[in-house]
């Protein structure tokens, strides 16, 4: 079967556009948001949940003692404090790490409008693997 006819080009093309468009988007939103929350924790415009001043004292300590004296929360306990200077880089952290979700499902409509179940289903079955592993559910233990 060949495959690299005129319309499998132009179909390949428009995956290709959407997915790269989603894609480009996705990082630079993630790059503002994580340029952005670096001036406004450095300048002093979003005041951080760690003092600045007691840093050096807690970063040579091991992380179960950091945690435990700053009540630094784990897993996605880190959303609750996402208005904290130093807390709002992972929002950026966690744009970027998802933005591939947004330029898969937007390949779906174009796979089902053309009833290549597949190829929707193998997005479809990403999109849950990313977000399972995003979850924790999936963590093992740890």
């Amino acid at each position: 079967m060949n495959t690299s006819t005129p319309e499998n080009i132009q179909l390949q093309k428009t995956e290709a556009t959407r997915y790269a468009f989603l894609l480009d988007w996705g990082t630079r939103v993630g790059l503002v948001v994580l340029v952005f929350g670096f001036a406004a924790y450095v300048f002093g415009i979003i005041t951080p949940f760690v003092p600045l001043d007691q840093l050096p004292q807690l970063w040579s300590q091991p992380v179960a003692v950091y945690l435990q004296k700053t009540g630094t929360p784990t897993g996605w306990g880190w959303l609750a404090l996402a208005g904290k200077g130093d807390m709002f880089n992972l929002v950026g952290i966690a744009l970027l790490a998802g933005c591939s979700m947004p330029a898969l499902l937007g390949l779906i409509p174009l796979y089902v409008q053309r009833r290549d179940y597949t190829y929707a289903g193998i997005c479809a079955l990403i999109v849950l693997v990313l977000v399972l592993a995003a979850s924790g559910i999936l963590s093992g233990g740890h």
